[in-house]
């Protein structure tokens, strides 16, 4: 670890050398670009040349650009020298106009970066390729590899070495006792009872091993055949495999933190982004569309059977707290079992019910629901009490849809899982796609969801009864 840690300083000692010698470089270069307009020489642009170089210095560490990192993409490296020259250009113009300091006209500044920048870039992705080239064609010959698991662990590792560093490594295949994804299903090569005798047979140089962690025993096992048969072997956690849920690592000082779940409605300015933009999307939908629409709705809703317009029934909110959730009534009034969901056909729906269920404008009186906080525009759909109480014992994951407001629409709804639940697993992915919507929340997705409703609405939705 000691030498490990002395060559990667060494590595980027080289490195900022020749940084220094480009930079110099690239000042004495635009000294004679028309030298009539300055003196380069004098004592403010030395201090300026001196300063310019330490920042770049700092810079570089800021950005990660010093080290070299071997599965880092020349894309990435040309990306992260260009973060750097912009934070530096930022930093040293914003630092001069400060100080009142002027050793160069910005004119020549620009073309300091432009030939800096490029000779560095260059520069840079030219040793990139020569310590590649040796590393692969006289240091190191390609190594071949195996993975144990096809888990999100082990595919994410194959993809990373794909991109990365597929010249020197191949990837042989995957051993698992699990279904392998259709992206690696070519790669199979059998059940992990499988791999010694592979190994035996064929040369293999690494292990990745990508099984969850409550597979300890035989991890050690593995191991000790790995090291008897001169192979390498390396572990790759699967978190999700060994909790059965998504999980995002998080470094701590120089350790890991697991959280099974990411809650982006944690935070506060999240919450404050998303109540404005309910706050002004249903303010604009209960003024801009109530007075035109909500009286000839309340007309042939009362034209069409005895009974009150609006229909208000108790629903779970977030952190199961029960609030009046209103909407348009679609049924008739003399017919019980108000907590019985809706099925094809119903005979208690109304005709007109129908057509407001078929274009979800039962749901508008619920925008006043958004306005006094009950509920969002987008979120997870609130269902009855009774389906809290029935499917929080069915379904593990269940009450975790709860952790945000409800929505008028949801992720669910647009995916194609509305309504009736009766059918076997529908309400299971329901709640798959309601939870990947609460760890992925994002404004832009509530504006997709929302344009994706509008669409359902025209178009009209199989279920929508």
């Amino acid at each position: 670890m000691v030498l490990y840690k002395r060559r990667i300083y060494f590595n980027q000692l080289i490195l900022l050398m020749v940084d220094v010698l480009l930079i110099f470089g690239a000042f004495r270069l635009v000294r004679y670009y028309q030298r009539s307009d300055w003196q380069f020489d004098s004592e403010d642009a030395m201090y300026f040349a001196v300063f310019a170089l330490l920042w770049w210095i700092v810079a570089g560490q800021f950005a990660s650009t010093a080290a070299a990192d071997r599965l880092s993409t020349y894309a990435e490296k040309a990306w992260a020298l260009m973060r750097t020259l912009v934070l530096h250009s930022i930093v040293l113009t914003a630092g001069t106009e400060l100080l009142r300091v002027r050793p160069l006209p910005l004119r020549y500044v620009a073309l300091l970066y432009v030939v800096a920048g490029v000779s560095i870039i260059v520069a840079r992705l030219g040793i990139a390729f020569i310590r590649r080239t040796f590393r692969y064609r006289w240091a190191r010959p390609q190594s071949q590899y195996v993975v144990l698991g096809a888990g999100r662990s082990g595919v994410d590792l194959y993809r990373f070495l794909e991109v990365h560093d597929s010249v020197g490594n191949n990837c042989l295949g995957f051993f698992s006792d699990e279904p392998v994804p259709a992206e690696v299903s070519h790669l199979y090569l059998g059940r992990l009872e499988e791999l010694k005798a592979y190994c035996e047979r064929q040369q293999v140089d690494e292990i990745y091993c990508a099984l969850p962690l409550n597979q300890g025993e035989y991890m050690q096992q593995l191991a000790s055949f790995a090291d008897e048969n001169f192979i390498a072997f390396r572990i790759v956690p699967d978190f999700e495999g060994t909790l059965h849920k998504h999980v995002n690592i998080h470094y701590h000082a120089h350790g890991p933190i697991l959280t099974v779940r990411r809650h982006p409605l944690t935070f506060r300015p999240n919450q404050i982004s998303k109540r404005v933009f309910d706050l002004v999307f249903s303010g604009l939908v209960i003024v801009g569309v109530f007075p035109v629409i909500m009286p000839i709705l309340a007309l042939i809703i009362k034209l069409d059977s005895p009974g009150p317009i609006f229909f208000k029934q108790m629903r779970p909110g977030k952190r199961n707290k029960l609030f009046p959730c209103y909407k348009l009534r679609t049924m008739r009034t003399d017919t019980g079992g108000t907590e019985l969901q809706a099925t094809k056909g119903d005979a208690r729906i109304t005709r007109v019910g129908r057509f407001l269920r078929a274009s979800s404008l039962d749901e508008l009186p619920q925008f006043f629901n958004v306005w006094l906080g009950h509920m969002s525009v987008v979120g997870p759909r609130p269902n009855m009490v009774s389906q809290l109480e029935e499917y929080s014992k069915q379904i593990h994951a269940y009450p975790q849809r709860h952790a945000v407001t409800p929505g008028i629409t949801g992720y669910a709804q647009v995916n194609g899982y509305r309504g009736e639940t009766r059918a076997s697993g529908a309400m299971e992915k329901r709640v798959e796609y309601d939870l990947e919507y609460v760890e992925n929340w994002s404004l832009l997705l509530d504006l997709r969801i929302i344009a994706k409703t509008v669409k359902n609405m025209v178009m009209g939705e199989k279920n929508a009864y």
